[in-house]
């Protein structure tokens, strides 16, 4: 928490780049601090990928998992963007380590038992 404003932290898959903007414009007149995804690989942002061997894509993917896991850190809580009930792995990762650390988990929909 940031004075009386709680941080909050976006994790789901960056093809859903439309729903992370209008989410993060709600949550942030809601009163919340929101930390969101650096670049929208699945979404846009192609260019970073375009010329980069597979050994510096690897580093760069990694380094980008690590950097999110730091944003969830620095968080009061997540929020999951999990459009059509959709968490790939990386969300699935992000979301058991929020848990882990003891943050709150939110979801754009409510998950599935199962």
């Amino acid at each position: 928490m940031q004075g009386k404003y709680p941080v909050i932290t976006l994790c789901g898959s960056t093809k859903f780049k439309k729903e992370f903007m209008e989410t993060q414009k709600e949550l942030t007149l809601q009163g919340y601090i929101v930390i969101s995804v650096g670049l929208f690989g699945h979404s846009g942002d192609q260019e970073v990928w375009e010329n980069m061997d597979e050994g510096t894509l690897t580093r760069t993917k990694e380094m980008l998992d690590d950097m999110h896991k730091r944003k969830i850190d620095m968080a009061d809580e997540i929020y999951v963007i999990n459009v059509g009930g959709y968490i790939g792995s990386s969300t699935k990762s992000e979301i058991e380590y929020a848990l882990k650390t003891g943050k709150k988990v939110n979801y754009l929909e409510k998950p599935q038992k199962g």
